[in-house]
């Protein structure tokens, strides 16, 4: 009666670890935007194919609007193996590594063309980087061109004197000192807020931006179209984590972040196009800068760029002469 016992128990044992084995991995997938955005969508369609195509070997669970982590927490997060895998706002990342900011250098890149062949000339070092700090690189998508927004119209270079702005790194804080506005770090999903209480009257972000946050309701009237440079967000996973996958499923993972990433260009290109038209049918006046602003905009985009280049010493001139 023992020995059968004994053998049933083992058998219970057996079934069980196989039931395991077959349930596969999980990833909890880090998401700073709110779901509607393209960005999450499109990141929501990369999960849903992978947890499909693995044959249960991984299901990614995607947690949009910063649910799981918000958007300064997940790089950390994902880093130290508290989610598996994230996405996050490249160039808020640059004191990890000043290679994350190349793509927010002010006009040195100034449409996709340019934008794809600086993500081409960077990509290298920056996944050499990221594989240093255990995080393997997945895919990378640009916002659409970055626009300036403001309460009220900018018609010189003096009206940019004191204006409070939002800014959200250490390039748009060097912006605002070179401009002469008034910086205030703010977080994207804080913007409404922080335009309707008027701790902020002024921001460059992409017209995709202020779309989603409607930001014509805290009376945001303005946005000039001066397509300043195209921030990308990346998708990584933490190295342990994707050392537990088999070699077919990193092989999928990797094929599916591929195709993310051509149609994640393709939603910007269009969200690029069709949302400045939205901008405009909710009443804000949309258009360009005047020359003068424009030439003082381009100063302080060599400015920065010149600066940047010494901050990231020979790897980041190695980018540059690349580009």
């Amino acid at each position: 009666m023992k020995l059968f016992k004994n053998i049933f128990l083992t058998f219970v044992a057996l079934l069980f670890s196989a039931g395991l084995a077959n349930a596969g991995e999980k990833w909890d997938m880090a998401l700073a935007y709110g779901a509607g955005n393209f960005h999450s969508a499109n990141a929501t369609e990369f999960a849903k194919n992978v947890t499909e195509k693995s044959g249960g070997k991984l299901t990614i669970v995607t947690h949009p609007g910063g649910s799981l982590f918000k958007g300064g927490e997940i790089f950390r997060a994902v880093r130290t193996g508290q989610a598996p895998i994230g996405e996050r706002f490249m160039s808020a990342l640059g004191k990890e590594d000043p290679l994350l900011e190349v793509d927010s250098q002010p006009f040195l890149a100034t449409n996709y063309g340019a934008a794809m062949r600086l993500y081409k000339a960077s990509k290298p070092e920056i996944v050499k980087g990221l594989d240093s700090k255990g995080l393997v690189f997945l895919y990378a998508v640009p916002w659409p061109a970055q626009g300036l927004y403001s309460k009220k119209a900018i018609n010189s270079v003096a009206d940019l004197k004191g204006l409070k702005f939002r800014a959200y790194n250490s390039a748009t804080i060097r912006i605002a000192e070179l401009t002469g506005m008034a910086p205030t770090k703010i977080e994207a999903a804080e913007i409404s807020q922080a335009f309707s209480t008027g701790a902020v009257e002024s921001m460059i972000t992409s017209p995709t931006t202020g779309k989603n946050k409607k930001i014509w309701e805290n009376g945001v009237g303005y946005f000039y179209d001066i397509a300043a440079w195209f921030p990308k967000n990346m998708v990584i996973v933490n190295k342990d984590a994707w050392n537990k996958l088999d070699g077919a499923t990193q092989k999928l993972l990797k094929s599916e972040a591929a195709k993310a990433e051509k149609k994640g260009w393709a939603l910007s290109k269009k969200g690029n196009r069709d949302d400045k038209k939205a901008l405009a049918n909710a009443g804000m006046k949309v258009g360009k800068v005047n020359s003068a602003l424009k030439k003082h905009f381009e100063g302080v985009g060599a400015t920065m760029s010149k600066e940047w280049a010494d901050r990231a010493g020979s790897r980041g001139q190695a980018v540059l002469a690349a580009y």
